[in-house]
């Protein structure tokens, strides 16, 4: 691993100094070894952590710089580096060793490095134990096991894992191990207390593993209380980067919350963080997670909070730069040390592993010692410099090789000579590399060259060091020749290079200036020559050519070098000369002056004493004037005093020592300087002979410690020692050199260093000296080495069988005597004390031998033994392990589940006998058997701890127990238990399974029980399984489950495919579950109709009246069936938007043609297939149109004379157009005039009249007209004959007849008319038996053209209009019928069946509005809820199947018709429940099926779905006497277990089960076994508490019974309301269809006299109308039947009456009579009108005509008057005939809407009465009493049902969404009441037979119904053709609109009201009957009393002064009917007839 630091290259080196690669010579391997910790049984090897390349030399050092020694058997370093501690007993240990600071260093030519210091520490195997403590906790709460590790080995024993009952714990679901160890078990339950956890730990360094004692854990239930802190944190420091845990956790109840902290603030939004159950974890630690934590746990009761401080360090690394520097002595090193990580740190610097001292030199400088300057460096300062950080336990370090090398600067490139022409440009260079690196001058003919524009240097250093330098002449003269000389100069030398450049002109010679040289040097002279070219260049010296010896040189470019210059020889003057021409040469002159550098004789030191005086000269004997002489002594200069005097003179110089002493040796030099040089000589100072200052002495030496003998010795030059060794305790015969080892070193004071004293260190040691001066001295010594008592041999470990002996030696040797003692754990054994034990011991030769007896071993014994030897040289201990072993602890023997043929055991081995398990024995018998009849499983795996025993009979009682075994022997039997097996399902299938299909989705299967020897048990019930088994089904059974009934069951499998193939099987199940399933038979269900159209349906007009329509077969998947046929349904569609009528043709083609079609027609078309079970559905109807034909002849043609020559011709339409009409032709032919072609004129389409001219008077004429298609002309019409008359009677052109129109559509009936003069036209309407002129107003106009407008016309404008024209000549008149369409009458729907998840509805269809009905939309929604689904049906169909509905639900349903004109009024919502009721749980069924003391078993199949799928199961459980349940929910009906549950412990559980119908409860109790199995008793009260518990039993029970008989009642009348409406609603069911079956076409107008009977039972708005068979007897011709005159009605008016209100329907716009129809809805504009006599074509709309309300008064007797607790919905006062409604109070019960006193009747009862009366012909007459009414409608949010507090059965009851319900009693008439109204068409009103008032309308509010009218006001009267229905409310109108009767006024006839009466909107007409002979019924004892008021009576009663006197209604068109009550008397008896019958319709 290097040490290099990225970027150390850049970082600079030191001033000038030059960073290179120099290649890695020294790094380190692995610098972060800082702790090597090791066991002593073990030893370690420790590599060096640096390394050098080339190979380094590596050496190990204590931190104290003493370099390390081999020991034998102890400590070795091998070749490698490495460094070896071998295993050693405890007495050979050796703190210098064993327990030290260690580094390595590693050393080559770059240098020497050291690691840092590493804690070698070796760690002695010493006994100890693991203990984990018991813990106690709350069920919910955490617990916390710590392994308690001793304090000794805590910081080497660390915990690898846990055990729960032997089983290795996984850290996953609620158990966690932390980072330090401890075990956390979250959420504990009752059943962790049944194990045992152990913690196991393992040695770090020995390996060696503990497993700690069992701990057990409390379970207690949750109380109360305060957080309790269970594991908290303390301050502690962690190095960055890493991941720390701070635990904190705490118990309480409720479970305490814990929030965290750091430094007083919420912790950060940080990933790192992570709060877990084991405390707060953060990973990726940084500087700033550092800081003081809080843990704050809270709950209700309290709080706790731990507090640490938590510091986080990072760790320290060391960057050195530069890592690599070369640089050159003298230069300056700067190295920088930069740190990071935590402060607070030391810095140490090191140069070659040695610290560095600060000196002249170097210097340490930065605020922490980070920067090292060097400056000047020296060669010495080259090598390894190392930077050591130091924190705490933590050293970082870096390294940089610094080599300083001769630095002197060397040319490595230079110029050349060269000639030049003056002004050309010329560069010189002259690179040079030094260290530093240098700088390089330059100069000319020795000057400095001046820096000008003419002269420039650039210099620059290159990459490798080398610096460059260039001499630029720009535009040279000749002056710039001569020799260019570079110099390269750094603070270390110089160097230079010169050259001559030539510039060409005349040559001269510069003034050449005088040179000093040094007399035994070199010296250049140049000569100064400038110009080009010469011919040469000569010296001459004294006239003499040079060179004229060997020390001169001449260089061709004219320098001369003189070498070794001698002052008398070279010294004068030179000449210079040069030739320029031939014949000329130029000269000039230079003198060299020589100087003589000083020259030192030797000289030494003579011998001195100490304190003698010495004399030293020093004598310069040649060299120049002055010279300066100074001394130096070891390199320091030498100044005056102290003894020492120093005298100079010119050329001497003395030192003068007063008295030699020894600090005076050392090296002396002498330093002589001039102008020339310095030079010095150097002598060593005075010599002393060796002498001991200490002489070597006898030693004694301890095996094993180090040892010095003593030897010090002085002298000069210091003496040398040598140490010799002569081995044995004899005379010393032979002395060898002591190799010098690190074990053996010489100190620095010459005594010699044995540092582990051995054996064979004994004997003579010599200590010797020499230096050269005087004679070598010596001293012998003898060493004596003594051995401390060691152990030299004992067991480790060892085995002892319990109740056995067992001997422990122990082996000790050492110098006498030796006392060995023996130890059992802590404690000193002493036999004396315990006979158990005893100590023997004996010599055998050097060692001694002990011997401690066990006598016998018990378990106890399984602990550490130790053996101490001890003398007087030291002591030493020997551990042994014993293991005493022993047969197992039984097990402990647990029953997890039992079932009917199994059982589940577990078990938990305690104490293992100190020997691994190796298997387990499980006997089991039946328990009344002895052990003897056994049955074993033997020999299971020691390593299961549970097992399944098989085989066991069901419903059995067993016995059990268990041994272990290990290899000493078998343990106890474990404590028995006793079990009981539970029962088993079925082993046989149920028998003869038969299949019988149903219908086409249902199949019958029967079955009988599975034989009765394999049931095993009783069956409970059975499942029935089926699949279809046709082509692409998945073959999956789908599983239906019901209840055992006997041993033969039936069930009906519905909602299978329809004709599809079915697998059936049958299982039987009981309490212990399913049993074989039986085979598998099959069935097909029966055929149904196709459930999809054909496909592909086309259609194609051929012709005018024919088409064809084409399509293919339907998915075959849809048939159903087997496909019989199809059938085309197809009908017309005309202009006015009729429908024709609807044609079906069969076939079995895919193709048929339609024949004989209306031309020019659309038709719609649908085709649909057929099976055997009927029609299938019919495809999306498909539109076609026949083609164009010739039209039919105009439907009616007229003509009249307009003048005496003109006429006018008019004509209608064709009927039969047979395409669009183009024109029309009308021909004009006079037969006399002799012209046989009739003339022709043609018009547009749009002119329906011609006037033709120029006729002639008085001639006839015929006349007739054509249409004209693009087919062609037409048939001409008929033939009408016309002449031309003077006179022109007024004559109407337009046509009389039929016109049908949409309502709230304009209508014009055209009236155009001819004549002279000019006819008057008046319109008139017929109304009953007159004609009524038409007034002209907002809605009628007549225009001018006579032409009758109606604008927006409504229903009362249906009618016969007669217009007619006049003149004085004449008159004439047409009759338009016009016939105003409306939407179509509410349908009368029923409920026909219903099943689990379909309703089946069934409807009447009311008055199509006089166009045919289009269809009708369903809506439908869940009872609760007002989001309605729609559903769009045909118009053909009568019923529909609602289907995918919920179970058990019940659901609101409403109908609509559509017609052309628009949607009509939708049906009375009816109300329907799907089959189905919510689950209940069976009262045979066991609810648990197994229970023990922490599980339930229950068994959910009790619960009975009730027909409908249970959805989810919820539970309830709770510990009895606790608040809070714990809940569970399942949706599976299965089994279900509930755990975690506490031990011998009651329980309340309850159960709800919901499906789609509702939920049903269950409640009950159990207990759970106690931990062995048995049961635990009932709980009983506290003493003391019994009395009051009785006297609250006491007190309690009445009140509970009578809420329970008032709850019963309740239930009761609940339960009969329900079965009671539930006939009501089959009753109204089947009156319908009967009603149905003599119903006339509701889609087809009736013409004519009506088609039969008809009995109208309207139960919506509850009336009840009846039409007779034959026709209402008429009062005359085209004469309806008056209902009721004036004074039949007010004839029977009694004062002593009660008002109740009448809903009669006069028959109107009919010409016999007609249908009675609903009038509680009229449309927005109708006003009812009312006549006598109208045509009849109008039946069919007579709906939104007329309706007479009347208002009844009926009298009272006060013998039979009700009491107030008597009265049900009104009440009248005893002896008072007064109007009295009592208000009604709400119910809001959905089941009680009626209570009725006679059972419902049948579809049978009610036709028998029916046919009586028909056959009576008196059903006219018929008596229909209506004993019990009430009106309600879903819409209406005022819908209330009265009652007083008492209600008796004949109350009636509703809820705002209750349909009407009415009780009616029909019966034949009497023969007195037959003759009273035979011109009557209205049913007789009755009185009820058993009641003494009557219903008015419960809505109604008025308060003049409420309120008591004095005694003699009787009830207005209001004559019935005056009454109008008014403002009767839509169900969406509010409730605030009125009418109001203004007083004074009233219709004819109507007597002055004494007040106004105000209904609500939502009021209904009661339909109470009235007659016109018919009197009140009164009760059976009572007589009927005659009238006695007259009609005008009730004009004198005044109205009570709180009575309104009116009110006023907002009219809008919203508002529909108005009504006006009013009442009238009538007295009757009541006769039974024999066909009297009462029937309840709803």
């Amino acid at each position: 691993i290097s040490c290099s630091s990225p970027g150390a290259a850049a970082a600079p080196g030191g001033a000038g100094a030059l960073t290179e690669d120099v290649g890695t010579s020294l790094y380190f391997v692995n610098d972060s070894i800082q702790q090597v910790t090791f066991s002593s049984t073990v030893g370690v090897v420790i590599p060096c952590p640096a390394a050098g390349s080339p190979s380094a030399v590596l050496r190990w050092y204590l931190a104290t710089g003493d370099d390390i020694y081999d020991v034998p058997h102890i400590r070795h370093v091998h070749a490698n580096g490495t460094l070896q501690l071998y295993p050693f007993s405890p007495s050979a240990f050796n703190s210098f060793i064993h327990d030290n600071d260690y580094f390595c260093t590693a050393e080559n030519s770059a240098g020497k490095i050291r690691s840092p210091n590493i804690r070698v520490k070796a760690v002695f195997r010493e006994p100890y134990t693991v203990r984990v403590e018991d813990q106690r906790s709350m069920r919910g709460n955490v617990a916390v096991f710590k392994c308690l590790i001793p304090s000794s080995v805590q910081e080497y024993v660390s915990v690898v894992s846990w055990e729960k009952d032997t089983v290795s714990i996984i850290p996953e679901n609620r158990f966690f191990i932390t980072s330090y160890g401890g075990l956390y078990i979250s959420d504990v339950q009752k059943e962790d207390a049944l194990s045992t956890y152990r913690c196991i730990t393992k040695h770090k360094y020995s390996g060696e593993t503990r497993q700690s004692n069992g701990a057990r854990l409390s379970v207690s239930d949750p109380a109360e209380s305060i957080p309790t802190m269970l594991d908290s944190f303390q301050s502690r420091e962690v190095k960055a980067g890493r991941l720390v845990e701070l635990p904190c956790i705490a118990s309480g109840y409720p479970n305490p919350a814990i929030r965290w902290l750091k430094d007083g603030r919420p912790l950060p939004a940080d990933g790192r963080w992570a709060k877990r159950i084991t405390g707060l974890s953060i990973s990726d630690l940084r500087v700033e997670d550092s800081g003081t934590y809080i843990c704050e746990v809270t709950n209700t009761f309290g709080s706790a909070e731990v507090t640490g401080t938590l510091t986080v360090i990072d760790p320290l690394r060391v960057t050195l730069t530069p890592k690599k520097l070369k640089t050159g002595i003298g230069s300056t090193v700067i190295l920088s040390c930069a740190l990071s990580g935590s402060p607070e740190y030391v810095i140490r610097w090191y140069r070659n592993t040695d610290l560095v001292v600060v000196d002249d030199y170097i210097s340490i400088r930065g605020i922490s010692n980070e920067t090292l300057l060097i400056t000047a460096a020296q060669k010495s300062h080259s090598g390894a410099y190392q930077c050591f950080a130091t924190r705490k336990s933590q050293t970082a370090q870096d390294f940089s090789i610094i080599m300083l090398e001769d630095g002197t600067p060397r040319i490595v490139s230079s110029f050349s000579e060269k000639v030049v022409n003056p002004g050309e440009q010329f560069s010189l260079m002259c690179a040079a590399k030094g260290a530093p690196p240098p700088t390089v001058t330059w100069a000319l003919d020795d000057e400095p060259i001046p820096r000008d524009n003419g002269h420039r240097t650039n210099q620059y250093t290159m990459s490798d060091g080398t610096t460059v330098s260039h001499m630029n002449v720009t535009s040279p003269q000749i002056k710039d020749g001569g020799v260019y000389r570079c110099t390269a100069r750094n603070s270390v030398g110089s160097a230079e290079y010169q050259a001559r450049i030539n510039v060409r002109g005349p040559p001269s010679i510069r003034a050449m200036k005088n040179i000093t040289a040094v007399a035994g040097r070199d010296t250049f002279i140049n000569c100064r020559v400038i110009g080009y070219p010469y011919y040469s260049i000569k010296w001459y010296k004294d006239s003499l050519l040079l060179p004229d010896n060997h020390r001169q040189v001449v260089f061709e470019n004219g320098t001369l070098k003189l070498m070794d210059v001698q002052k008398g020889m070279d010294e004068g003057e030179y000449l210079c000369s040069v030739l320029i021409q031939p014949q000329l040469s130029i000269s000039q002159s230079v003198h060299v002056t020589v100087k003589v550098p000083p020259l030192i004789q030797p000289f030494e030191f003579p011998p001195a004493s100490i304190g003698q005086l010495l004399y030293i000269p020093c004598v310069v004997s040649s060299g120049d004037m002055p010279i300066h002489i100074t001394w130096r002594k070891d390199g320091h200069v030498i100044l005056s005093g102290s003894g020492v005097t120093i005298e100079s003179k010119e050329f001497m110089s003395s030192l003068q020592i007063s008295s030699v002493s020894l600090k005076h040796n050392g090296n002396y030099t002498c330093i002589a300087s001039n102008a020339a040089a310095t030079v010095s000589r150097e002598r060593q100072g005075r010599q002393v002979p060796p002498r001991f200052v200490v002489q070597p002495n006898n030693q004694d030496g301890i095996y094993g410690k180090a040892g010095v003998l003593n030897c010090s010795v002085d002298g000069y030059p210091p003496p040398k020692v040598m140490w010799k060794h002569a081995k044995g305790s004899g005379n010393p015969q032979q002395y060898h050199p002591i190799p010098l080892t690190g074990r053996i070193q010489i100190l620095p004071n010459s005594s010699l260093l044995i540092r582990h004293v051995l054996e064979e260190d004994i004997g003579y040691y010599l200590c010797q000296a020499s230096n050269g001066v005087g004679t070598d001295i010596s001293k012998s010594m003898f060493l004596t080495v003594k051995i401390p008592a060691m152990i030299t041999s004992h067991p480790n470990t060892t085995i002892a069988i319990k109740g056995q002996s067992k001997e422990l030696n122990c082996t000790a040797r050492g110098e006498r005597p030796i006392i060995i003692r023996w130890e059992k754990g802590d404690t000193v054994i002493d036999p004396d004390r315990n006979m158990r034990y005893a100590i023997t011991t004996k010599d055998n030769g050097d060692e001694v031998i002990s011997t401690l007896k066990l006598k016998p071993a018990d378990r106890g014994d399984s602990v550490f033994f130790s053996c101490h030897a001890i003398n007087s040289y030291g002591e030493d201990r020997g551990l042994i392990q014993l293991t005493v072993q022993e047969p197992p602890d039984p097990p402990e023997l647990e029953i997890r589940e039992v079932k009917a043929r199994s059982m589940n055991l577990r078990w938990t081995q305690r104490f293992d006998g100190n020997s691994i398990i190796t298997g387990f024995d499980i006997e089991y018998k039946n328990k009344s058997d002895s052990w003897d009849f056994k049955q074993s499983t033997r020999n299971i795996s020691p390593t299961i701890n549970q097992a399944n025993i098989v085989d066991l009979h069901p419903a059995s009682v067993y016995s059990i127990r268990m041994y272990s075994f290990n290899k000493i022997g078998r343990s106890e039997p474990s404590k028995e238990l006793t079990i009981s097996t539970e029962e088993a399902a079925p082993d046989g299938p149920p028998m003869d399974v038969t299949l019988q299909p149903m219908t086409s989705q249902s199949i019958q299967v029967t079955w009988k029980a599975p034989k009765k020897e394999l049931q095993n048990g009783v069956i409970r019930g059975y499942q029935i399984g089926y699949r279809e088994n046709s082509p692409g089904s998945n073959g999956q059974y789908s599983i239906v489950e019901m209840k055992a009934t006997g041993d033969s069951e039936v069930y009906t499998l519905d909602n299978l495919k329809k004709f599809a193939q079915y697998g059936v099987v049958v299982q039987a199940f009981n309490r212990a579950g399913t049993g074989p399933s039986s085979s598998e038979i099959n069935a097909t269900t029966l055929e149904d109709v196709p459930s999809q159209p054909p496909e592909n349906v086309r259609a194609i007009s051929i012709t005018s009246d024919v088409a064809v329509i084409s399509w293919s077969e339907p998915p075959r998947s849809t048939l159903n069936g087997v496909l019989k046929g199809y059938r085309v349904i197809f009908w017309s569609l005309y202009m006015d938007g009729e429908w024709g009528e609807m044609q079906n043709i069969t076939t079995t083609r895919e193709r048929v043609e339609l024949r004989g079609m209306e031309k020019f027609t659309n038709y719609s078309v649908q085709v649909l297939a057929y099976t055997q079970a009927g029609d299938g559905v019919r495809s999306s109807v498909l539109y076609i149109q026949t083609k164009e034909d010739i039209p039919g002849p105009p439907a009616g043609i007229k003509a009249v004379p307009s003048s005496a020559s003109s006429v006018v011709v008019s004509w209608l339409p064709p009927a039969k157009p047979n395409g669009i009409i183009r024109k029309y032709t009308i021909f004009c032919s006079s037969p006399g005039s002799g012209q046989p072609a009739p003339s022709e004129y043609e018009t547009s389409p749009d002119q329906l009249f011609y006037r033709i001219a120029h006729l002639n008077r008085g001639q006839q004429y015929m006349l007739w007209v054509a249409a004209v298609t693009s087919a062609g002309r037409g048939n001409i019409s008929e033939k009408v004959t016309i002449e031309p008359a003077g006179k022109a009677p007024a004559k109407i052109i337009s046509f009389g007849g039929t016109v049908t129109t949409p309502w709230m559509k304009d209508v014009r009936l055209p009236c155009n008319s001819v004549g002279e003069p000019v006819p008057a036209i008046k319109w008139t309407k017929d109304s009953e038996d007159s004609a009524i002129p038409v007034t002209v107003d907002g809605h009628r106009l007549i225009q001018a053209n006579g032409t009758l407008v109606l604008r927006s016309v409504k229903a009362e404008d249906s009618g016969y209009y007669t217009c007619t024209a006049t003149n004085t000549w004449g008159f004439d008149t047409i009759i338009i019928n016009l016939l105003v369409q409306v939407p179509p009458d509410q349908p009368r729907l029923t409920v026909s069946k219903t099943s689990a998840s379909s309703i089946t509805l069934a409807w009447i269809p009311g008055d199509n509005g006089g166009s045919s009905i289009r269809g009708f939309v369903l809506q439908y929604s869940v009872d609760n809820s007002e989001e309605w689904k729609d559903v769009f049906i045909s118009s053909s169909e009568r019923s529909f199947k609602l289907e995918s509905l919920k179970c058990g639900t019940w659901y609101k349903v409403k109908l609509a018709a559509k017609n052309s004109v628009g949607a009509g009024r939708i049906s009375e919502i009816i109300e329907a429940k799907t089959h189905g009721r919510e689950p209940s749980f069976s009262k045979d069924q066991h609810l648990f099926t197994h229970i023990n003391s922490t599980h339930a078993r229950l068994n959910l199949q009790g619960w009975s779905s009730g027909g409908c799928p249970i959805t989810a199961i919820v539970l309830e459980y709770r510990p009895k006497g606790n608040w809070g349940w714990q809940s569970l929910r399942t949706n599976s009906s299965g089994e279900l277990f509930l755990t975690e549950l506490r031990e011998a412990t009651w329980y309340e559980l309850r159960m709800k089960a919901c499906n789609s119908a509702g939920c049903g409860n269950e409640s009950t109790q159990f207990a759970t076994l106690d931990y062995d199995g048995s049961t635990i008793p009932p709980i009983k009260s506290a003493q003391g508490e019994g009395d009051d518990v009785k006297k609250l039993f006491t007190i309690a029970c009445p009140v509970i019974l009578a809420t329970l008989g008032v709850a019963l009642l309740f239930i009761i009348r609940k339960k009969r309301k329900e079965k009671r409406l539930k006939r009501l609603r089959d009753a109204k069911s089947l009156a319908e269809m009967l009603i149905s079956k003599n119903n006339r076409s509701f889609d087809t107008p009736v013409k004519g006299p009506p088609q039969g009977p008809r009995l109208h039972i309207d139960i919506p708005r509850v009336q009840l109308l009846i039409e007779d068979k034959e026709g209402i007897k008429q009062l005359g011709d085209d004469k309806a039947t008056i209902p009721v005159t004036d004074t039949e009605f007010s004839q029977a008016v009694n004062p002593q009456s009660f008002c109740t209100g009448v809903s009669l329907h006069h028959p109107a716009l009919i010409q016999n009579t007609g249908p009675l129809i609903d009038m509680s809805d009229i449309r927005p504009g109708t006003n009812p009108v009312s006549r006598k006599s109208i045509k009849s074509a109008h039946s069919t709309r007579n709906r939104y005509s007329s309706q007479w309300t009347l208002t009844k008064c009926q009298a009272s007797t006060p013998a039979r008057t009700r009491s107030p607790k008597q009265s049900g919905a009104g009440s009248i006062s005893p002896g008072a005939g007064r109007c009295l409604m009592r208000p009604p109070s709400a119910d809001k019960g959905r089941n009680s809407m009626v209570s009725t006193e006679s059972a419902s009747s049948t579809y049978e009862e009610l036709a028998r009465a029916y046919e009586h009366a028909k056959l009576e012909e008196q059903l006219q007459h018929a008596k229909f009493e209506i004993t019990e009414c009430f009106i309600s409608d879903s819409s209406s949010d005022q819908m209330t049902t009265g009652t007083t507090d008492n209600a008796d059965s004949m109350t009636s009851m509703s809820t705002p969404s209750e349909p009407g319900i009415c009780r009616f009693t029909a019966s034949p008439p009497k023969p007195q009441d037959s003759e009273r109204g035979k011109s009557v068409a209205v049913p007789i009103p009755h009185r009820a037979s058993k009641s003494d008032y009557c219903n008015l309308p419960l809505y109604v509010k008025s308060e003049a119904f409420f309120r008591k009218p004095d005694a003699h006001e009787p009830c207005p009267v209001v004559p019935p053709r005056e009454a109008s229905i008014r403002n009767l409310a839509r169900g969406y109108h509010p409730p605030a609109r009125h009418l109001t009767l203004e007083p004074g006024t009233k219709p004819p006839g109507l007597p002055p009201p004494t007040s106004a009466t105000t209904l609500p909107q939502r009021t209904l007409p009661m339909p109470t009957p009235a007659g016109t002979a018919a009197a009140p019924t009164a009760a059976p004892a009572a007589t009927a009393e005659p009238p006695t008021a007259p009609p005008t009576a009730a004009a004198a009663a005044p109205a009570e002064p709180r009575a309104p006197t009116h009110s006023k209604v907002g009219g809008s068109r919203d508002s529909l009917l108005e009504m006006s009550t009013s009442g009238v008397g009538r007295s009757q008896k009541q006769g039974a007839g024999a066909y009297s019958k009462s029937y309840t319709l709803v």
